[in-house]
Formats: C-alpha cells, sequence, structure tokens
C-alpha cells in the first residue's frame, strides 16, 4: 500500500475520482446513507489515503479527511477528522489501525497544539480510546446510527497516549 497525505491541491484528478468513489461506496451505497457527499470542505482539507494497485477500479484502502472546525467556542483548538473508512478488503487487518495513527500525525504536523475530535459509532469507542480518544458527546442517533463524539487532547497538554496497537476493525458509520 503507498499512504499519502495531500492539501486538495495536489491530489491528482483520477485520485480524487477514487478517493470520491470509495466514499460513495461505503456511505452511500454500503450504508445506505443517501446524501451528496462533495460537501463543499473538501478542498480545505487534508486527505490522508492509501493506494494499492492505482489501476485496478477500486484501489483507495483507506481514507480520513481532516478540516479545521468551523464553527463553536472551540473551534480553533479542534481539527475535525470525519469520512473515515476501510475497503472491505482491509478491514481486520490493522489498516485501520495505521490509518488513524497516520490522521493523528498528519493533525500533530499541519495543526501543533489542537485537539482531533471525531464522530464514530458506538460500537468503536474502544478502538479510539486506544489512540487516546474519550467520550465528550451523546449518544446520539443520527441518519439511523448509535454514534458518540470523541475528542483527544493536544499533545501538548500532556493528555495524549502514545499510538495505539493494531485493531482488528473500524468503519466511520457501521449500522447499529
Amino acid at each position: 500500500m503507498n499512504w499519502k497525505t495531500l492539501d486538495f491541491e495536489q491530489i491528482t484528478a483520477r485520485e480524487l475520482y477514487l478517493i470520491l468513489r470509495a466514499r460513495s461506496a461505503v456511505f452511500v451505497v454500503e450504508q445506505s446513507n443517501v446524501h451528496l457527499d462533495p460537501d463543499g470542505r473538501d478542498e480545505s482539507s487534508l486527505h490522508v489515503f492509501a493506494v494499492d494497485d492505482i489501476s485496478r477500479p477500486m484501489p483507495v484502502m483507506a481514507y480520513a479527511r481532516l478540516h479545521e472546525r468551523c464553527m463553536g467556542p472551540e473551534a480553533s483548538n479542534v481539527v475535525v477528522v470525519d469520512k473515515i473508512l476501510t475497503s472491505p478488503l482491509r478491514r481486520g487487518d490493522g489498516t485501520a489501525a495505521a490509518l488513524i495513527a497516520r490522521v493523528l500525525a498528519a493533525a500533530g504536523e499541519r495543526w501543533p497544539g489542537r485537539g482531533v475530535r471525531l464522530l464514530a459509532p458506538v460500537s468503536l469507542r474502544g478502538f479510539y480510546e486506544a489512540f487516546g480518544f474519550r467520550k465528550d458527546e451523546g449518544p446520539f442517533v443520527e441518519r439511523g446510527v448509535r454514534l458518540i463524539g470523541l475528542i483527544r487532547k493536544s499533545r501538548h497538554n500532556g493528555r495524549m497516549n502514545q499510538r495505539a496497537g493494531e485493531a482488528d476493525f473500524v468503519d466511520m458509520v457501521e449500522e447499529v
């Protein structure tokens, strides 16, 4: 697998197409969550993803998007991670843990001193807690899925754990 961390302007047209295709395959088709995936945040986001053989029709094996929080009192202190996915071909093999480790490294490099926030299915709480995330919101139901808000405080606050071990699974929004 080839891991990449790119700003929107650095992504090739083919890579963007493959990312959007992977996001649609997981979030719209697999999870039956009909929505407009390109939501206007991609252009100002940092994209972390892994591709296998790019000549294949579905080579994106893992993906996450990072961006600054645009609203609320903690907006300047939090980086939001969303659109987190792993390909069905790579679930259970440690790819999800590798993705989250890379996401945290990218967030720390781009936005030092900021916490990292995400929403996750309640069933994945333990996976994210292994990376130092703690519940700060929920549970609540969104689009039929029980979610919780999780935050990982900035390492500069001395509250973060080192990278967790490999996990067996992850999918940002799975049906409960």
